[in-house]
């Protein structure tokens, strides 16, 4: 595609990143069923600034009944989600019956929170796993996509939202016009649109490419994202830098005039334009540093093989995918890859099928070094697996370059 989805306006192709899986289609060994394949290109709009993949995933492969992603699997996130809940509950949602809808819920991690509190919500996913995981917390949610049909129905059967929140789901989302246009339905006329998704100045200048896969449609950044809202009535009013997933910004958007605008937005905004984050070169640029690290990393791991080190990878998570096969990372270079959830264990990875095993595989006979997949959580991973660096293992880290602690 070269018309910006936002806009309309044309968009440059800027960075390849070649052919690749679904990132979250694990394979049983056995399946010998054609692989979903698809080219992972990065383009930026020229009118409204929004980096955007080029080739767009039907969501309909991706967000499913077995979808395996868990929101509440990391300590960090859930102490994350709850501080989310409660900090909407002291300002947001402390009026007269308020009334908050979170799309893309997941297992319901945020919502629990409201939910003890007695405070109405409802959580709108697609997927209906998760779902049920969260209906079991006591979380109301609806199996859905959420889109401008959607919205109408809720606000019909619910009335108007305080609140419409959504972290890591915005970006997932090629049809943000008509996610405007619901909450233009949905929410109270003082009401907040909130949400959190990687930021495209974060994976810049950690060189993280890895935040760049299948789900993740759109990049934003503070312009883009006031360009968008400035498209359907909407303002940016708020933006709040957030440490969690390799850096993200959490967006405040509210009606045109209904809210002051916040000295943040003006302060990113100007960052922005100093680092050049709207022009072609600074996205060229980030792609020459993305195959530099590619060339590090698969000499490093090609080494260690060569000298007999047995190598494994730690977290099968949904950017892995990006690494592995734009680096043609196989079961050659990579024994197997440890991870915590269920779902994937005992299947191989999408496209490069390297085995995924449990924890326990990993800690029984202690490897001599792990590509630590899962880097955004290498402070939680790495005291947890304190026993393998008292064996003498040594992590290997991709972001911001390759290197081996």
């Amino acid at each position: 595609m070269t018309e910006c989805q936002i806009c309309g306006g044309q968009v440059t192709e800027l960075v390849d990143f070649g052919r690749q899986p679904l990132s979250d289609a694990f394979r049983v060994p056995d399946d010998s069923s054609e692989e979903f394949f698809f080219r992972l290109a990065v383009g930026l709009c020229g009118t409204c600034t929004m980096a955007q993949l080029m080739e767009e995933v039907p969501r309909e492969k991706m967000f499913h009944e077995d979808y395996p992603y868990h929101s509440s699997g990391s300590t960090v996130m859930r102490k994350h989600f709850e501080l989310t809940a409660r900090r909407f509950l002291e300002s947001e949602l402390n009026g007269d019956d308020p009334f908050i809808v979170e799309i893309g819920c997941n297992d319901g991690i945020m919502l629990r929170t409201v939910a003890e509190q007695g405070v109405r919500h409802l959580g709108v996913d697609p997927s209906d796993g998760v779902a049920e995981v969260a209906r079991r917390l006591g979380v109301r949610v609806r199996t859905a996509f959420f889109e401008e049909a959607t919205a109408r129905e809720i606000a019909d059967g619910h009335g108007h939202a305080d609140v419409v929140y959504a972290a890591n789901t915005i970006c997932h989302i090629p049809y943000l016009n008509s996610i405007f246009q619901g909450l233009e339905v949905l929410l109270r006329p003082s009401g907040v649109f909130v949400f959190e998704d990687p930021y495209l100045g974060d994976i810049v200048e950690r060189t993280s490419f890895d935040q760049i896969y299948d789900e993740h449609f759109y990049l934003f950044t503070a312009r883009s994202v006031r360009e968008m809202a400035r498209r359907h009535g909407f303002e940016l009013v708020d933006v709040e830098r957030l440490p969690v997933h390799g850096g993200e910004v959490r967006y405040t958007v509210a009606r045109a005039g209904s809210r002051p605008v916040d000295a943040a937005v003006e302060a990113l905004l100007a960052e922005e334009a100093e680092r050049g984050l709207g022009e072609p070169a600074t996205l060229r640029a980030f792609g020459d540093a993305v195959a530099r690290i590619r060339t590090d990393l698969v000499a490093l791991l090609s080494e260690l093989r060569a000298q007999g080190r047995r190598v494994v990878a730690y977290g099968a998570t949904a950017k892995s995918a990006t690494v592995a096969n734009y680096c043609g990372l196989g079961p050659d270079l990579v024994e197997f890859v440890a991870d915590s959830t269920p779902a994937k264990q005992g299947r191989l990875t999408p496209g490069t099928h390297i085995p995924v095993r449990p924890p326990e595989a990993f800690a029984e006979a202690h490897p001599d070094h792990a590509l630590l997949f899962a880097w955004n959580h290498a402070e939680e991973i790495m005291a947890k697996e304190r026993a393998f660096r008292e064996a003498g293992g040594r992590w290997i880290l991709y972001v911001p370059d390759v290197h081996v602690v």
